[in-house]
This record gives C-alpha cells, structure tokens and sequence, in this order.
C-alpha cells in the first residue's frame, strides 16, 4: 500500500493527506456505499476500511508487518456487517474511521510543536467528521421532502434573528431534529426549548442548553467557533 509514501511533514501536508484520506472514506460509505457493502463479506477474513491521500479507499486485509507503517483502521469491520442494521453498522465505521483520521495525522506530526499540533487540529476541526456526514446523509434520506426542504429556510430564519446558535451544528441539527425540538431539553435547566429563547448547542456532546443557563449571550456566540459545554470543557470552559 501507498499509505505514507508521500511523507507529509508540514501542517499543510500532513491536513491535505488528512483530507485525501476523509474524502475516500466519504466516498466508500455514501457514494459507493453498496460497492462498499458488498466487499465487506462477513465469511471473509479480518478487513480493514483504508481511505488514500488520492481521494480513493479500499477494503482490504491489515498491513502484515508489525509495527505497521502507519495506525492502522478498525480491523474486522465486516463480521458485524449482517448482525447490524445496515444505518447502524455504516455509522459505526464511519466513527472508527473519524478515529482512524485522526491517528494517522498525529502520528505525521509526532514531532510537531504545541501550536503545529494546535494549528493542525483546528484545521481538522473545521470539517465536518465522517459520521456528521453519514449520519446527515442518512437521515435526510430517510425524512420526508417536506422536512427536507425546510431545513435550509428554518436555519436562515434562526441565524438572522439570533435565537438559536451552534457554531457548527445548528444547521444541521435543527433541521433534521426539527419535529422534535419541541421535546428538547436544556442540558443544564431541564426546562424545555422555548422558540422565544436564546439557545447554544455544543458541539463536542451536541446537547442544547439556554444561552443564560450557560453565560451565554447572542453577541458572544457569534465569535465562538467551536462551542464546548461546561461538562465537556471542563475548568478551561471560561476561555471559550
């Protein structure tokens, strides 16, 4: 396998392998979804979901030397195959394979500075994971046309007028989560959503809380590019 041929050193380097390899992974488990089903036969031995620096992916077996070159993905993801639902199953690879990204580039930049590894991760951050977009795909798939084609007005209505706000998923969530908000609870209050309230959602645990139950305010939000709750960021959520 090609796998760390090319030897990326730098931040860039090492992102624009990061991204190679994400979009082949993409690819297997939306676009070429059943090609990719199709390879994962569960009488066959130990298989391994490989995404490439060139966009591509492959089902095949694990390295055979020890250690390997490079982290190596999930191994085995075949024999589950048909013991799970097909969305669930899809979903569980793409998060080992979200696992397996991020493995592969923080071991190209082992020898990285606090802030090379700092840059390289924000970079990484800003991409949606492979599950967020499984996991997207498959829901609107499955949700009606009518939900479908509300979700692009509703989140335009909710960033113009402030009241609700995630710095990456409110968007996506609202818009797919929409008959339910109705049911959503504030993860620090338990009250229930309010459309007159101002809301944030993490995007680390992806709950919802009120921005007052959290110190909050609609001005502040719109300059945090990555929001974390009190329970995911622990005693440094005062610097977010």
């Amino acid at each position: 396998m090609e796998m760390a041929s090319s030897n990326p050193r730098s931040v860039e380097e090492i992102f624009k392998d990061y991204s190679g390899r994400r979009n082949g992974l993409i690819r297997a488990l939306t676009n070429e979804v059943d090609n990719f089903y199709a390879l994962c036969d569960p009488e066959r031995e130990n298989l391994c979901l490989y995404g490439h620096p060139d966009d591509s992916w492959e089902v095949t077996l694990p390295a055979e030397e020890v250690p390997p070159e490079l982290p190596e993905p999930a191994l085995g993801i075949n024999f589950a195959r048909d013991g799970m639902n097909r969305k669930d199953w899809l979903s569980l690879v793409a998060v080992h394979s979200d696992s397996w990204l991020l493995s592969v580039a923080f071991y190209l930049g082992a020898r990285f500075n606090r802030n090379e590894r700092k840059r390289l991760f924000s970079m990484i951050n800003d991409l949606p994971t492979v599950f967020e977009v499984v996991t997207d795909r498959k829901q609107a798939k499955e949700k009606s046309g009518v939900d479908g084609g509300s979700r692009s007005k509703h989140s335009t209505k909710r960033s113009s007028d402030g009241q609700f706000k995630s710095s990456k998923a409110a968007e996506e969530v609202y818009g797919e989560e929409e008959d339910e908000h109705s049911e959503t609870l504030c993860g620090i209050c338990g009250s229930n959503y309010n459309a007159d309230e101002f809301w944030i959602g993490c995007d680390i645990c992806e709950r919802w809380f009120h921005g007052k139950c959290v110190k909050i305010t609609p001005a502040r939000a719109e300059s945090i590019k990555q929001y974390k709750c009190p329970s995911c960021s622990g005693s440094k959520r005062s610097r977010q």
